[in-house]
């Protein structure tokens, strides 16, 4: 997957927010850190705010297991 069809996959769920949502943006931060690595997934949490939105760090691994 790129970075910009990431980005674009991670805006429509920052979007809508929730729990849901909050489980897909994982799966896709763990697909974007197994082909760009941690700096591009720290990157696109700072830019698309996803840390306000649901809470996540930068610096968190994302292995696309979802919450309990």
């Amino acid at each position: 997957m790129t970075l910009e069809k990431a980005r674009q996959l991670l805006k429509v769920q920052a979007d809508f927010g929730g729990f849901y949502n909050a489980n897909g943006a994982k799966l896709i931060l763990a697909e974007v850190s197994r082909e760009h690595g941690q700096e591009a997934v720290d990157g696109l949490i700072r830019e698309l705010e996803l840390e306000r939105i649901f809470g996540f760090q930068p610096g968190a691994t994302f292995d696309g297991r979802l919450a309990g």
